[in-house]
C-alpha cells in the first residue's frame, strides 16, 4: 500500500518549496494530497504551480479563493470538484499517514 502525505498551504510563499518536495515525494513513491487555503490559493495563479499537476491530489479551500478576489479564474489541474471546503480538508487529516503544514 503506497503512502499518503498530506500537505496544507496557507502562505503565499515557498511555492517552489512545495513543489520541490512534492517531486521528490512522488519519486519516492509517496502520493501526496495538498490542501491550499488562506493566501496560499494566490500561489494558483504563478506559473510554477503548474508544475504539481499530475504530481499530486490538488484542492482549493473555496472561501479563500473567493476571499482573495480570484473567483472565475483558472486553476492549472483543478477542476469544479476540487473546490472544496474545511470540511474536506477533515478528511484529507483522516486518510494521510503524514501530514505537513506550511
Amino acid at each position: 500500500m503506497a503512502q499518503l502525505l498530506g500537505i496544507m498551504v496557507s502562505s503565499d510563499q515557498h511555492l517552489d518549496y512545495v513543489v520541490n518536495l512534492t517531486s521528490a515525494a512522488q519519486a519516492k513513491g509517496v502520493q501526496v494530497k495538498i490542501f491550499f487555503t488562506g493566501s496560499s490559493v494566490l500561489l494558483t495563479q504563478e506559473k510554477d504551480f503548474e508544475r504539481l499537476v499530475d504530481k499530486a491530489q490538488l484542492y482549493v479551500c473555496d472561501v479563500s479563493f473567493r476571499a482573495n478576489g480570484l473567483e472565475g479564474k483558472e486553476v492549472p489541474g483543478v477542476g469544479f470538484k476540487e473546490f472544496v471546503t474545511q470540511a474536506r480538508h477533515a478528511e484529507m487529516l483522516e486518510e494521510c499517514d503524514r501530514y505537513l503544514v506550511l
